[in-house]
């Protein structure tokens, strides 16, 4: 660790996998409730546990960008944290928010919006959380040492900050609701984040490859280029069936189709990375986790997205499990195990502590990666049944979920393991070290910015 305020970064990365914990246990009851239907439903029905899982997922995620941004800058910008004060005063207000915001989902305060289920006052208390955020990182920034990957994250973060002002428009139109509500859930995810899963990688290939920054920036500038020009108008594949024009059928469908190229980028430029450097850096652990962060985000977003993006196909998989399966491994493999490889990779220099419990850390990788890919297959087979039995024959919806009722157990064995290894990777990284020897140096001179 090479500057004092980075250790800011911790206490970030502690909150998120407390909420990671969270997330996950409730995704297990809520897939519990499908294979045994009135389970917890006198004490938390169904709606209330999806609405805590999905939702734990995004601030979780929130948290492991804000404690990476607060890692990474100093470093890059080669200054401290502006004022480390208002980054806990931050954390603090976050964490607040997101506890009363499940207080309130228990008591059934919400407004019933997915993912965007908040009070209103919640809503403005993100915000606050996000201007402080980006007046800390952007005066460090600012002041500091200017590099590509500080200004792509930057660019990310200040990105989600904007989209995010769209959370507060909630038209009485259904149909203009949905155009405006995507604003938020798609170009988060497709958009802007992939900035932020770009500049993440770049900086942790220039960490433990050595690769020339020169290089790793050219790749960097090519993948967000083609984040930005997909991902933008790909949000046209969720405007089919919403009453929107029809030329949105053209746009989505091509648009679609072309967001698998960032995705494809990231694995080559990852693996291209790993195999011009040295391979030699004491951390597998946080190296698997960036390799498997860009192929199960290529599987998840590029390839499963693409299975059932172009119109004429989504006209029948549109909410299906077969949606439900590209949600859980786009959103694990892109965002999931980024902020896992970050937090792997920088837990040791936090800690002040050589990389530990390598072993028990990969464990956590091949198993949760495992149940990850066996429940998205099973919930693909379970959407393909479903699409057959419920659009193509006509039976009633509740007709077709009794034949799933295989599928979901499958599923709900695969979310306990996921469980497992969020717990053996929570033990590996934040437990006891088995040698207290102090954080080792990086092989690799400092490289200049551009």
């Amino acid at each position: 660790m090479k500057y004092a305020t980075q250790k800011i970064a911790y206490w970030y990365f502690a909150a998120a996998m407390i909420l990671f914990v969270v997330q996950v246990a409730v995704g297990a009851l809520a897939g519990a409730v499908y294979v045994f239907p009135n389970f917890l439903a006198d004490i938390v029905p169904f709606n209330i546990l999806r609405m805590i899982h999905t939702n734990a997922l995004i601030v979780w995620t929130l948290m492991g960008f804000f404690g990476t941004a607060y890692y990474l800058i100093p470093e890059e910008a080669e200054r401290d944290i502006e004022s480390p004060t208002l980054a806990y005063v931050q954390l603090g207000l976050f964490m607040f928010g997101a506890l009363a915001a499940v207080i309130g989902y228990l008591f059934g305060i919400h407004e019933g919006r997915e993912f965007l289920e908040q009070p209103p006052w919640i809503k403005v208390a993100i915000t606050v959380v996000a201007l402080i955020f980006l007046y800390n990182v952007s005066l460090t920034v600012l002041k500091g040492r200017k590099t590509a990957i500080s200004g792509v994250l930057l660019l990310g973060l200040w990105g989600t900050a904007v989209f995010w002002l769209f959370a507060f428009y909630d038209p009485a139109n259904l149909s203009v609701d949905k155009l405006y509500w995507w604003y938020v859930v798609h170009i988060w995810v497709e958009g802007v984040w992939e900035l932020v899963m770009a500049s993440v990688l770049a900086f942790l290939m220039i960490k433990m490859t050595g690769v020339d920054r020169e290089v790793i920036e050219k790749w960097l500038y090519a993948i967000i280029g083609l984040a930005l020009f997909s991902g933008l108008l790909g949000t046209g594949h969720h405007y089919y069936w919403i009453g929107a024009p029809g030329y949105w059928q053209w746009i989505g469908s091509i648009f679609s189709t072309l967001e698998i190229a960032p995705f494809f980028a990231m694995v080559v430029f990852a693996f291209t990375m790993v195999w011009r450097g040295r391979r030699d850096h004491p951390n597998k652990a946080a190296m698997l986790w960036s390799l498997g962060c860009t192929v199960a985000a290529f599987f998840g977003a590029g390839v499963w997205g693409f299975m059932h993006t172009l119109s004429p196909i989504n006209y029948y998989t549109h909410g299906t499990q077969v949606t439900a399966a590209h949600g859980h491994l786009a959103f694990f493999g892109a965002y999931v195990m980024l902020n896992l490889a970050m937090i792997a990779y920088a837990m040791p220099y936090l800690r002040n502590l050589r990389p530990y419990n390598q072993v028990l850390n990969m464990w956590s990788f091949w198993i949760m990666t495992s149940a990850m890919a066996f429940m998205t297959f099973t919930l693909t087979f379970a959407g393909v049944v479903q699409v057959h039995l419920q659009r193509v024959m006509g039976m009633a919806y509740m007709e077709v979920q009794d034949q799933l009722g295989l599928f979901f157990a499958m599923r709900l064995g695969a979310g306990l393991f996921v469980v497992i290894a969020a717990l053996l990777y929570i033990y590996a990284v934040f437990g006891p070290a088995r040698e207290d020897q102090p954080a080792y140096l990086e092989a690799s001179a400092p490289q200049p910015a551009e």
